[in-house]
């Protein structure tokens, strides 16, 4: 099937529940390429009644990342929101970046044209807000607000470079309805292309009630130089070798050791319950093979609890699958058959520093963090507007 075809927009369903957490171990979807890593995000189906009308604004979130290229456009709904449609593309932009400092040409005109499908969605259904974000890779890279510039140039969109902070606190928002409602505190991690990224949450002194103000409860946290993309280029991803992989691990470690709190997580952890929670194609492709999926489910991967000797013996088989069948898997693929293991090595290497007994899948992540963002700051101006303060002189 060509690209074009894979990458055509699926209608809005009206009668899909909206995107919000889902109180089971079989969860809200969305659907990752096999073969060609070109698709629509798939957490609607064709619409059973097209012209009914919508209400409410569109909200749109674009990620431009080392690997992917994302976008997601929703409108609200009760709490959470309803995806109308969605873009995904492989598009390895920082490919080549943590050895020449430098984005590639061919990177970069394969990033132009998946952020051309990304600007035709956007005229298409026209948001009335949205954020569009690039990370590691044009952080990283000598020449990316160059590109930047030429992709406004070109495309006629205008990126933000975000930086990492930003980028924890967008990952939290975007998983926080996952965080168990009994645990005091959480360990969310994003393993990116070219950086990953913690955030400890600390509840003991309380909780936020609104998802959008979840980064409030960061005690601690880190953005580490080190993604898939990297790790790969440093120490390969095709044939991978036990020995090979725990050089991958130990160099992941080097970083953690400068986590601030990273005792005090340690012994909250031995103290009190505290999960994992991970965002990131390596921790859903664990779950589609612990789950063993003949193709990948996200309704059933986003949420999913793994608990310690689940994800102990599905990276075992993973360490041992030669490049050929993690090829041939239906949840991993060509795209990412080379990226799986080092971003098991960086999953290995935060588990091994704090280990939990359960760890929560999240397939989800930085988009659903920037449209619960721009939807709560709309909803507090919304009510800001119909109750103002009252002058407490009586005015």
């Amino acid at each position: 099937m060509p690209d074009s075809d894979r990458s055509a927009a699926v209608p809005p369903s009206l009668d899909e529940p909206a995107l919000r957490a889902p109180s089971g171990p079989d969860q809200v979807g969305k659907t990752v390429a096999k073969g060609p890593a070109v698709h629509t995000d798939k957490r609607t189906a064709p619409a059973t009644n097209p012209t009914r009308k919508h209400r409410g604004p569109l909200y749109a979130a674009l990620d431009l990342g080392t690997n992917n290229c994302r976008l997601l456009i929703a409108r609200p709904h009760d709490h959470g929101f309803r995806v109308l449609d969605g873009f995904t593309r492989i598009v390895r932009l920082g490919e080549g970046v943590s050895v020449t400092g430098r984005l590639g040409e061919a990177a970069m005109d394969r990033t132009i044209d998946a952020l051309r499908q990304c600007r035709n969605k956007l005229r298409e259904h026209q948001p009335a807000r949205m954020r569009l974000i690039a990370t590691e890779a044009c952080r990283a890279a000598e020449n990316g607000p160059a590109f930047l510039e030429r992709v406004k140039e070109e495309v006629g969109l205008e990126l933000e470079i975000v930086d990492r902070r930003t980028e924890a606190e967008l990952a939290v928002t975007g998983c926080a309805d996952l965080i168990d409602a009994d645990t005091a505190g959480a360990l969310i991690f994003d393993i990116g292309g070219g950086s990953s990224e913690l955030a400890w949450l600390d509840f003991r002194g309380g909780r936020p009630k609104s998802q959008g103000r979840m980064p409030a409860s960061i005690r601690s946290w880190q953005s580490l130089p080190v993604g898939v993309v990297s790790i790969a280029e440093k120490f390969g991803g095709v044939n991978v070798t036990p020995e090979v992989f725990e050089a991958m691990v130990n160099h992941v470690s080097d970083h953690l050791r400068q986590f601030r709190g990273r005792e005090k997580l340690r012994q909250m952890i031995a103290s009190h319950p505290v999960h994992l929670i991970g965002t990131s194609g390596t921790v859903t492709t664990l779950a589609g093979l612990h789950l063993g999926l003949e193709r990948y489910e996200r309704q059933k991967v986003d949420g999913l609890w793994m608990h310690r000797d689940q994800v102990d013996e599905t990276m075992n088989v993973l360490i041992g699958m030669p490049f050929e069948r993690r090829v041939a898997h239906p949840c991993i693929g060509r795209d990412r058959a080379d990226l799986v293991l080092p971003g098991c090595a960086i999953f290995e290497a935060i588990r091994r520093e704090w280990p939990t007994e359960r760890v929560r899948v999240a397939d989800r992540g930085l988009r659903e963090g920037i449209l619960i963002s721009l939807m709560d700051a709309d909803r507090t101006r919304s009510r800001a507007s119909r109750y103002p303060r009252r002058n407490n002189n009586g005015g």
